[in-house]
């Protein structure tokens, strides 16, 4: 088994190999002058089962590419089968045609990735579990579910009892509900978003009764935070005692560290380390990171073994 890691998150590549105790294969991943992708592995591949990790996060397009060129230049060096294994799959939020003329921008994704010569994908907590039917190769998606509910419970103090969970929107509820079942069957709350124009601010209402509640926010991706804080004051209004929130992929571009500090109705933010934290995040006392790197390890070393990744899920 050979690891290598591309230049998206160093850091979570480093925890995986330290877990695996198998160190990163040699690969020289950089940019010419113009911007334009150069890769080059510098050690033996050929026949190996070899593991690319690489985030898609921002630049997005960077990082796609690197992971793509990666990709092929294992292909042509005889890698026996190549996982790409893909923390944070970006480009999923364009998951279908949200009006006419627009793309399906995940399924042009996951074409990519498969044409380049990956054998297998591996992710975590993808936006809409669909996606996996836009690649052509099998495609383990993992959650990070159980990481958020160690953490929780470490908050609480194993004290749950005024714990309700909520998801933000209504494509959300089978998330939230997973995390509730598994925090001791947590009630459920609801947060119904409507827009009333374009660059117009959302109107929220709350399904679910949340009067006196820890409400804990449970999402997939949190971007510039806005509709997040939005949400947690919407919360407040309706009566509950505090809200927090757990959210997989912190993509938090567009200032959102500095939106979520600012915020007086949300009290923690927790991400996980899918995506490398940039300094304004890793220097905010409200955002805190759970890792996944043991999940991907662990998801790694069953691939590699041919065991079962679906237990991972229990």
């Amino acid at each position: 088994m050979k690891l290598i890691a591309a230049n998206s998150n160093r850091r979570l590549s480093n925890a995986i190999s330290k877990h695996l105790s198998t160190p990163l294969a040699k690969a020289d991943i950089r940019n010419f002058k113009d911007g334009e992708v150069s890769v080059e592995i510098q050690e033996n591949v050929r026949g190996e089962d070899v593991f690319v990790i690489q985030s898609t996060s921002f630049p997005a397009n960077e990082h796609l590419m690197e992971l793509l060129i990666t990709i092929d230049a294992l292909t042509r060096a005889s890698a026996s089968r190549i996982t790409a294994v893909i923390p944070y799959f970006g480009y999923a939020r364009q998951d279908r045609k949200a009006g006419p003329r627009t793309p399906i921008s995940a399924k042009l994704v996951a074409n990519l990735i498969t044409t380049a010569g990956a054998d297998r994908v591996l992710t975590v907590d993808l936006h809409t579990g669909q996606i996996q039917g836009f690649f052509d190769i099998p495609t383990d998606n993992l959650y990070a579910v159980k990481e958020f509910e160690k953490r929780v419970r470490e908050i609480h103090n194993g004290q749950l009892s005024n714990l309700m969970i909520v998801s933000p929107d209504v494509g959300g509820v089978a998330r939230a509900r997973a995390l509730a079942k598994r925090l001791d069957d947590r009630p459920l709350a609801i947060v119904d978003k409507r827009r009333e124009g374009p660059g117009k601010s959302e109107v929220m209402n709350i399904i679910g009764e949340v009067q006196d509640r820890d409400c804990l926010i449970f999402d997939d991706i949190v971007d510039s935070g806005g509709t997040l804080c939005n949400a947690a004051q919407a919360l407040l209004d309706k009566g509950a005692s505090s809200v927090s929130a757990c959210i997989t992929h912190g993509v938090l571009s567009d200032n959102a560290a500095a939106r979520v500090m600012k915020s007086d109705a949300l009290k923690r933010l927790i991400i996980t380390d899918s995506i490398e934290a940039p300094d304004d995040v890793a220097a905010c006392p409200k955002i805190e990171q759970v890792s996944i790197a043991t999940l991907l390890a662990e998801a790694i070393r069953r691939i590699a073994n041919e065991e079962s990744v679906s237990s991972l899920f229990d």
